[in-house]
């Protein structure tokens, strides 16, 4: 139903910043691309149906743990993660493109004939160190 008089809407004071449960028995480390699975939230990897969501924001332990023991905080952005190489490098060419997950340090162009989920959009690319911009917004 549209409104007909104004509404006052809830809105999160720090976007950037979520708190998201991990899933089981695996170890995130700061720095590293965080993937979104089922809800639960793991280190980047080939895989289907998971979706980049920003970088961890601390390295957490969940070995031996059930899905949701533990969270970590997961921050949005545009963050740096290695380029990929041959026919999956990305170029200044592929700005704005969808770009997939190859692990929690990498990103390539395609979805590896649909092995890889979504990380985010090339915001910028820096060929001195391989390096690739990604907006996780």
């Amino acid at each position: 139903m549209a409104l007909t008089a104004p509404r006052a809407t809830a809105q999160i004071q720090n976007p950037e910043k979520r708190n998201l449960p991990v899933a089981a028995n695996v170890a995130v480390w700061q720095g590293g691309l965080a993937m979104l699975v089922g809800g639960y939230v793991k280190p980047g990897a080939v895989a289907t149906g998971g979706l980049g969501v920003g970088r961890f924001s601390a390295s957490v332990s969940n070995i031996g743990g059930a899905a949701g023991a533990v969270s970590v905080d997961v921050r949005t952005g545009v963050f740096k993660f290695f380029n990929s190489s041959g026919g999956d490098a990305i170029t200044n060419a592929n700005i704005g493109a969808t770009v997939y997950i190859v692990d929690d340090e990498t990103v390539a162009l395609t979805n590896g004939s649909g092995t890889r989920s979504p990380a985010g959009t090339v915001f910028l690319v820096d060929p001195d160190d391989n390096g690739v911009f990604v907006d996780f917004a």
